[in-house]
């Protein structure tokens, strides 16, 4: 069998199981069977594909028609232009997810500042990640209830060269912690029980159940964290909070409820409000501007965080 007919028969095999963009889908699986980049592909060549490599393109291919998403077939995913590996305990990030990075740098005026960014529900460690990246005197905290996740996260730390920048440990939300921070960023579950059997195959199945469940309402983090926001934000401070679609409104009654402000709610690529710039209310940072602040480092956690 060519690769241009071992192609086709992939390709046919997807469609048939609803997988968009079959044929796109089938050329990411074939370049992963022959080892080598998309972009060398020769579909047109006459010459017949290896039995290993076809065994291997078959087992690919029957991966994805059950709705394995391609970033868990070959255990990695893009996100912010860097590469971040993907573990049973961790969130696939999504694109749309970017749109916190986004939010936050828009808000800083000095990218070359010493900043304190905390990340509660860390996951691939690839929101906190992404911002260091851009924040090239900023450090960082992680954290994620689910060991496996710290671990997939300090992995992805050491692969970009953040190892020494950013810390990562395991606790629920910010359970131990006490320092205060400059930047928070938060993504946490918010799909309410019920929609749960609604959502597409690739994440129901394959994303941990606890990443996306945010209880009847979906609100139920939400309702954790807005007090916690307000406690580890420095008077100058911000929070980027993700939202479901419809919560604003909801999420910002219950920031606004615990002495947050909210500065604004930031679209993404596809016009809907993605995530909540939040502060501390007025009264706060009137406050600080009456007494000097004493930046604490952002370590807070009890016990070995390293």
């Amino acid at each position: 069998m060519t690769q241009a007919e071992a192609l086709s028969a992939a390709a046919a095999r997807l469609a048939a199981r609803g997988i968009d963009e079959p044929r796109r889908e089938a050329r990411l699986l074939l370049a992963v069977a022959l080892c080598c980049p998309l972009e060398q592909l020769v579909l047109s060549s006459p010459c017949a594909i290896a039995p290993a490599s076809a065994a291997m393109f078959a087992a690919l291919v029957e991966r994805r028609a059950r709705h394995e998403p391609y970033s868990r077939i070959v255990g990695r995913r893009e996100f912010w232009s860097r590469e971040f590996l993907l573990s049973a305990d961790t969130l696939d990030p999504r694109p749309d997810s970017e749109t916190l990075i986004t939010a936050a740098l828009a808000r800083i005026a000095d990218r070359d500042a010493a900043i304190d960014v905390l990340d509660l529900g860390t996951g691939t460690g690839a929101l906190l990640l992404a911002l260091l990246t851009e924040l090239p005197n900023a450090q960082g905290l992680g954290i994620d209830r689910v060991p496996g996740a710290v671990e997939t996260a300090r992995r992805n730390a050491a692969a970009l060269g953040l190892g020494l920048r950013a810390r990562f440990a395991a606790a629920h939300w910010a359970d131990g912690l006490s320092a205060q921070v400059d930047v928070i960023l938060v993504n946490p579950p918010y799909i309410a029980t019920a929609q749960m059997a609604e959502l597409a195959p690739e994440v129901r199945r394959y994303d941990p159940r606890a990443a996306l469940d945010g209880g009847p309402d979906g609100l139920a983090a939400y309702r954790e964290l807005a007090p916690e926001l307000g406690r580890l934000m420095r008077p100058t401070g911000f929070a980027v909070c993700e939202i479901g679609a419809g919560q604003g409104a909801a999420v910002v009654g219950l920031m606004t409820r615990s002495g947050l402000e909210t500065v604004e709610a930031v679209r993404d690529l596809a016009g809907r409000d993605r995530c909540l710039v939040v502060r501390p209310g007025e009264r706060r940072r009137r406050k600080a501007l009456n007494k000097p602040l004493i930046k604490q480092k952002i370590v807070g956690m009890s016990g070995n965080t390293d």
